[in-house]
């Protein structure tokens, strides 16, 4: 396709500057600019391409250069973002320097907060209505009609998430315009969960719905622009009733609710946002989308073209990109084998069966096994109450996605000393998504908790081995955490020792060693990697830590106590993570921490690009763990004075 209108969209302006003829077309170019650039890069792709005609319409009505555009569920920003001036980005797309794959307001004034998790979009929009109130900067009709308007756009079914819930709680109070719009597109990640979904289905096929949407344009072209709702009561008459009734689920939180109206109709779209765009109080526009729309396989099969790998189109069949067997498969594998040996273990996950393998273990054991949809703490809570029943609970969760669900781990998990087992997906830097998705702090948060256990895998046997412990261990919470990355077959070959409580694994050990790498998760195979660098330089022993809490006290003696420099290595923030909890545990011993050196996440963020770049960025790169062993043992051998804690910066590294 050739692109006539876009290329020339440098802001809303240039939007505005169009006729509403022209509106399909620059629709139709900015799908095809989406799917071109993610079959390069991957991406969010079923999410963007359900929303074009609705951020169109809602760019074309609103100025969010002044009003506030805020977002639920960042990764439907794509075609705002082409609609604002970044259509030059777009062939970076989630790589280092390039557009990221989520709102970011380093980027542009028009990205309000950097958005990686679900249901925050209508409590910081009620946060800025109240904001602007009290900076009398809010519109008001009468009294400030060049005021700002507040907008939220939600989708994916992120709705249902408790935050949300109370959003609309404590939007239902305000006195003043506010706009809460539902991209209702019938999918969550993956398939919609629960009863509230179950509700936006039977509006949608309700009659009334029907009739509305084969009326609705006809009536509302007759209607005057900036007529208010209760001028659209009387003129829409049966019409309107249908479609401001059929949600009056939302009106019990106090907000009008207008639809389900039709997402992809353009010009309707900004008709019925003119319509509602002055009204002086909280409402609800509920838009039903297609997820994918546009493209046969993404509409299809949304759940995988949700966020897919490079991809290339062959006639009628898409070849996505396969680079090697992920974590993620291998877990999926290992949980399988796991519940078909144990017959009391369950599992779920929270909207990401696919993005965490539960896809592929569900249909095995459709009664062990759930998708909560996108609620973690809820999550958390229902499987203390399989582990208060007698159960085995897995939760696989992305790491980053754990954090929303640490007073249910605290409360209801840790504090009953309920054996809850958590499958960290994502843990450490985690390449296109950037920042909003890192998963830096699962080991600070959860150590903290009595009883709780600690692990990281190296590789698909020490996955499984930890599951299989995890699995007889009912003290307390139990937690392993791997990477978005393939699994190595450095070890593959060799029998994997079984996981024993805070006992480490000897991977490479020398006689009178110069140094020792204690490497937490696949930090350990780059460890060994860092030492083949070292080409017999210095005599070096690695372990594989295996357990932040508890750490191989017995290991750590025997190594400090002889004068051993420690270099610990883990894909994860510096502070409170596995190095903190080994200089801890040496602390408590009367060891002599001064000679450890720890090495992470440093105290800054890392934004989007590929994995490799990032732990190159954070110093923990192959190439970093080989130079920091080389500035620990000077030429004469000596280890540091002080305990020294890397943090590396561009330069550094």
């Amino acid at each position: 396709m050739q692109l006539t209108l876009l290329p020339r969209i440098q802001g809303p302006a240039d939007l505005k500057a169009l006729s509403v003829d022209e509106l399909p077309t620059l629709a139709a170019e900015i799908r095809h600019a989406i799917c071109e650039q993610i079959k390069l890069t991957g991406g969010h792709f079923a999410p963007n391409l359900g929303v074009v005609e609705l951020t169109i319409a809602l760019h074309y009505v609103f100025d969010f250069g002044h009003d506030r555009l805020l977002f639920d569920v960042g990764h439907q920003c794509y075609p705002h973002k082409l609609l604002t001036g970044r259509y030059p980005m777009l062939s970076r797309l989630r790589q280092r320097d390039g557009m990221a794959g989520f709102p970011e307001p380093r980027e542009s004034d028009f990205d309000l907060f950097s958005v990686g998790h679900a249901g925050t979009g209508v409590s910081t929009a009620v946060g800025m209505a109240r904001g602007d109130l009290l900076n009398t900067e809010s519109y008001d009709p009468e009294s400030r009609p060049d005021g700002r308007r507040v907008v939220t756009l939600v989708g994916d079914a992120s709705i249902v998430n408790g935050v949300a819930m109370e959003g609309l709680n404590n939007a239902g109070t305000l006195k003043r315009q506010f706009l809460v719009v539902l991209n209702d597109n019938g999918m969550s990640i993956a398939k919609p969960q629960g009863a509230v979904a179950s509700y936006f289905d039977r509006v949608r096929v309700n009659p009334a719905y029907l009739r509305a949407k084969r009326a609705a344009k006809d009536v509302v072209s007759n209607l005057p622009g900036g007529s208010l709702i209760g001028e659209m009561y009387h003129r829409l008459g049966e019409i309107a009733k249908d479609a401001l009734a059929e949600d009056a689920w939302f009106e019990k939180f106090g907000l009008l609710t207008v639809g389900p109206v039709d997402g992809h109709d353009v010009r309707g779209l900004i008709d019925i946002l003119l319509e509602v765009r002055d009204f002086d109080r909280p409402m609800v526009l509920h838009v039903h989308t297609v997820k994918g729309k546009g493209y046969e396989y993404s509409e299809g099969d949304a759940t995988t073209f949700h966020s897919p790998k490079p991809f290339r189109v062959d006639g009628c069949r898409v070849e996505l990109k396969s680079s090697g067997r992920s974590f993620t498969t291998a877990f999926a594998d290992a949980l399988g084998d796991v519940m078909m040996r144990d017959d009391k273990v369950v599992a779920c996950t929270a909207a990401m069966p696919d993005g965490t393998g539960l896809s592929k273990v569900m249909p095995k054991f459709p009664d062990r096994t759930w998708d909560t949809g996108i609620c973690e703490s809820h999550a958390m809570d229902m499987m203390a109450g399989l582990a208060k029943t007698g159960w085995k609970p897995f939760f696989a969760v992305y790491s980053t996605f754990v954090q929303r669900a640490f007073d249910q781990a605290f409360q209801e998990v840790a504090l009953q000393g309920l054996p809850v087992r958590l499958c960290l997906d994502r843990a450490g830097l985690v390449g296109g998504d950037g920042a909003v998705h890192h998963g830096f702090c699962d080991v600070s948060i959860l150590r903290v908790f009595p009883q709780a256990i600690l692990m990281a895998a190296m590789d698909e046997p020490s996955l499984r081995a930890a599951l299989e412990l995890m699995r007889t261990y009912d003290d307390g919470i139990s937690v392993v955490r791997y990477p978005r990355d393939n699994v190595s077959e450095r070890f593959t070959k060799e029998p994997c020792p079984a996981f024993e409580i805070g006992k480490a694994r000897v991977l490479s050990e020398v006689d009178g060693p110069d140094a020792a790498i204690l490497g937490y998760g696949v930090m350990a195979i780059a460890a060994l990697d860092a030492v083949e660098q070292l080409n017999g330089e210095y005599k070096v022993s690695v372990y594989d830590a295996r357990f932040a809490r508890p750490v191989d006290i017995d290991l750590l003696r025997s190594l400090l106590e002889r004068g051993i420099p420690v270099v610990t290595v883990e894909d994860h923030g510096l502070e409170g993570g596995f190095g903190s909890c080994v200089v801890d545990a040496a602390a408590d011993a009367g060891l002599d921490t001064r000679l450890i050196t720890r090495m992470g996440i440093p105290d800054r963020w890392i934004y989007q690009g590929a994995r490799d770049e990032q732990l190159e960025e954070a110093g923990i790169d192959v190439a970093s763990i080989a130079r920091t062993v080389r500035r620990v043992l000077d030429r004469n051998g000596h280890p540091p004075p002080v305990v020294e804690t890397v943090r590396a910066t561009r330069e550094t590294v």
